[in-house]
């Protein structure tokens, strides 16, 4: 749990700069009305880029790399009380090897729900729940993959831009489920720290 925390709290700082660079843009009637009344309810859609690292039980590896992929969901907002749901699909490059025996992570995806606190046009937010994705393992010129599910929890900062454009700072814990290898004889689970960066188009 302190890990996830300390995560979230690097995701918040990394971004808690972004109001206060766009207030130092040109104001005028566009920008003024922006940030008036800000409401986030509706649905969004987005792309997003990172870094992941983490472990694979049994195998002394370390799996890590550069991810990235999309997001969707759909916020709904009551006063400063901001709750929704997300899903994303990654891609990663996150892989390890000791000589000829590699592990990596190829791909791995959410299903959130997301509870957060508006100050008008920044939002912080904790999220959690389905986690699933893909394993791999590679000895020589063999190959096995395997698909777990498991679970995610997180949190971070969302910042509008305007009203149809935001951009965020976010911090996952992801956790999937051990799966049996032939070409180990062993089960081996993926854990994997995600901080990402992305930006979402309100529809």
């Amino acid at each position: 749990m302190s890990r996830i925390l300390r995560g979230a709290a690097l995701a918040v700082l990394i971004c808690a700069a972004l109001p206060a660079r766009a207030a130092d843009l040109p104001s005028g009637p566009y920008l003024q009305e922006t940030y008036g009344a800000y409401n986030w309810t509706g649905f969004y859609a987005g792309l997003n880029v990172g870094y992941d690292w983490g472990s694979a039980s049994n195998t002394g590896l370390s799996p890590s790399g550069f991810a990235g992929g999309a997001q969707g969901g759909f916020n709904w907002q009551s006063g400063s009380i901001v709750l929704g749901g997300e899903t994303d699909l990654q891609l990663s490059g996150a892989s390890d090897n000791s000589g000829p025996f590699k592990f990596s992570n190829p791909w791995f995806g959410t299903l959130r729900g997301r509870a957060g606190y508006a100050l008008n046009n920044i939002l912080f937010y904790g999220t959690g729940g389905l986690a699933y994705g893909g394993g791999k393992v590679d000895v020589g010129a063999l190959s096995e993959s395997h698909s777990a599910i498991g679970w995610t929890a997180g949190g971070g900062l969302e910042v509008g831009l305007t009203r149809r454009w935001t951009v965020k700072a976010e911090y996952l814990h992801v956790d999937l489920g051990g799966e049996n290898y032939a070409l180990t004889g062993m089960s081996h689970e993926i854990t994997a720290n995600v901080l990402r960066f992305g930006a979402n188009f309100r529809f």
